[in-house]
């Protein structure tokens, strides 16, 4: 879900990197699972979560912090840290946690 609005600190969600011209409105907990609150990422590090988990096992885990440490995500958080904001890459999926 691409949108216009910001963060009041400009920085992404998962990798806080600064955001670039593209945000994207990640529901922490999906809608499908009752969420309600978004955070702005950028479209790369959205792509990330959704492929190395379902919606059922982002719910269970209820916060970024708790995905930061699986080992999909840290991997691709090693490797994101230091792209400009605005990079982009295909997103393989990886093994769903």
């Amino acid at each position: 879900m691409a949108a216009a609005r910001r963060a009041p600190d400009d920085r992404c969600a998962l990798c806080a990197r600064p955001l670039g011209a593209a945000v994207e409105w990640h529901h922490v907990v999906p809608r499908s699972e009752g969420g309600t609150d978004t955070v702005p990422l950028h479209p790369i590090c959205h792509r990330a979560i959704h492929a190395a988990a379902d919606n059922a096992t982002l719910a269970r885990a209820g916060t970024l912090a708790a995905i930061r440490d699986w080992p999909d995500i840290a991997r691709f958080l090693r490797w994101i840290a230091d792209k400009p904001a605005d990079f982009h890459a295909a997103t393989r999926r990886g093994r769903r946690v």
